[in-house]
């Protein structure tokens, strides 16, 4: 895959769904491109697993359909 074609270097990436599939993705290559990525979703063991992926990304639980969370 070639490099990021922009630089993200002094932005925050918060991506939802980040622990998997099309999210997990997104932030891979959001992280890539320099991002800080923070990812949130409802599986603790997918967004803790995605944060090691990614690297220096950080884990967030959240239900986003819960309007009190």
């Amino acid at each position: 895959m070639p490099g990021p074609s922009f630089d993200l270097s002094a932005k925050t990436a918060l991506v939802t769904g980040g622990g998997s599939g099309l999210g997990l993705a997104m932030a891979e290559g959001l992280a890539a491109a320099g991002a800080k990525v923070v990812v949130v979703g409802r599986d603790k063991g997918k967004l803790d697993a995605a944060a090691k992926t990614i690297g220096a990304a950080a884990a967030e639980v959240c239900d986003l359909l819960d309007r009190a969370a």
